[in-house]
């Protein structure tokens, strides 16, 4: 893998994830308590060989950063030519922001061919998943590939948010929808359609021809799927490759955390007997920045007073936290949550430092760093009054609580009058 580099996508606005966008790109987003979005594609970078990698961001991209130069670069020896590199958006092509997924890769084209590589490993840095992308290298290599798709197969109604492939007996495409109505399902299986998931093998010299044709096409969106496969399809040899789930579970693990419902039921799989996703596979690590926090913690377990015990059931709590005497049943804990006495929280996942005071009830939410759940507060109970309080709520009745979406007085910052009295009444309903 050492002719190989990897151009990671991180700029998504994730607008679909809001509130917990946004202050933070979408693959920033924490996952799993300790684990960010993109901290998976890295993984999978680092466990297949992948030395050299730079991440594209756009949005919002400083808690991105500041995660990188934390948590990744102790893996890189730069002496030996190894590096992980945050480029933001420069403008050297045009004085724009990228106008699509090839136009973020063209307007870096100059950090591409500084380095060289044989091959260009192009994937997205905000999805769930395990893969060995050296297999697909070599892959590409044995078919003599211009441009490998890395494919998956997705029911019929998934597949119209994806780009559909239509191969041969040899797995070359032969079509290519992106995003159609009526996706073109597999030949012998109506069931299921042949999905691209965006992870893309180059032949660096032929990716560079293709950036620069793209760039000189003013009608063009300048995105792989919606412009250079369909573009290509015809005269150059392009293969699909079955996407290989490193899991090692019989079904394979893919998501796509692009809205909140999507998130909140990958996080609660986590803390089930038997996850879908094995996050406790010393084979294949994902990796992270460790913040030195001490162990979890748990307190007050007297039975002099039964309603006032520290302790979690089927939860992930992670590192710094500490439950006083409340209660947690089906959460994930991030670091330093604290948890204080008679609280009930079940069903929810509380970033980094979230505080839940003494009495208060957490029931299917998600809360954002830092926020403090002030005592008796009640939260994912009546969904009415979470959103007079402007939370967001969810169709299926997920409860997320953003890092500006309330104070210590447990009143929304948005709802706080300058009348002392206002206030006051707002807080006490609170």
């Amino acid at each position: 893998m050492n002719d190989v580099m990897a151009v990671i996508l991180a700029g998504g606005k994730g607008s679909r994830l809001e509130p917990l966008t946004r202050d933070r790109a979408k693959p920033a987003v924490p996952f799993g308590g300790g684990y960010r979005i993109v901290d998976f594609a890295l993984s999978n970078c680092l466990n297949s060989g992948l030395r050299k990698m730079v991440l594209l961001t756009q949005y919002k991209a400083m808690s991105l950063d500041r995660h990188i130069n934390t948590g990744w670069r102790q893996f890189f020896c730069t002496e030996l030519g190894e590096f992980i590199d945050v480029l933001p958006p420069q403008q050297r092509i045009d004085e724009h922001w990228y106008q699509g997924t090839a136009d973020a890769v063209y307007q870096n084209i100059y950090a591409l061919e500084k380095e060289r590589p044989e091959h260009v490993l192009i994937l997205a840095g905000d999805h769930i998943y395990k893969m060995d992308y050296s297999a697909m290298v070599d892959y590409h290599k044995k078919m003599n590939a211009d441009l490998t798709i890395a494919a998956l197969p997705v029911d019929p109604e998934s597949a119209k948010a994806f780009g559909v492939m239509e191969v041969n007996e040899q797995n070359r495409l032969s079509g290519f929808q992106e995003k159609p109505n009526d996706p073109k399902t597999i030949p012998g299986d109506p069931s299921s359609c042949l999905a691209s998931m965006g992870i893309y093998v180059f032949t660096a010299r032929f990716l560079f021809e293709q950036l620069l044709k793209d760039a000189n096409t003013p009608d063009s969106s300048h995105d792989f799927g919606k412009n250079i496969i369909p573009s290509i399809i015809d005269n150059h040899r392009v293969y699909a490759f079955p996407f290989r789930d490193e899991n090692r579970k019989t079904t394979a693990y893919w998501r796509d955390v692009g809205t909140i419902d999507a998130y909140y039921e990958a996080n609660m799989d986590l803390v089930g007997v038997d996850p879908m996703l094995n996050m406790y596979d010393q084979n294949w690590p994902i990796r992270t920045h460790q913040g030195g926090f001490p162990p979890p913690k748990f307190v007050f377990g007297s039975e002099a007073e039964k309603d006032r015990v520290g302790m979690a059931t089927d939860s992930i709590v992670c590192a710094g936290s500490i439950v006083s005497g409340g209660r947690v049943e089906h959460c994930v804990l991030g670091p330093q949550v604290r948890v204080n006495s008679y609280a009930q929280v079940s069903d929810s996942i509380l970033f980094d430092r979230v505080e839940v005071g003494r009495h208060a009830v957490v029931k299917r939410a998600i809360i954002d760093k830092n926020v403090k759940i002030p005592e008796g507060a009640i939260i994912g109970v009546d969904h009415k009054l979470d959103r007079a309080r402007g939370f967001t709520v969810t169709d299926s009745g997920i409860v997320v609580i953003g890092k500006s979406d309330i104070v210590e007085s447990g009143v929304p910052r948005s709802h706080i009058s300058f009348n002392k009295a206002t206030q006051k009444d707002k807080s006490q309903q609170a």
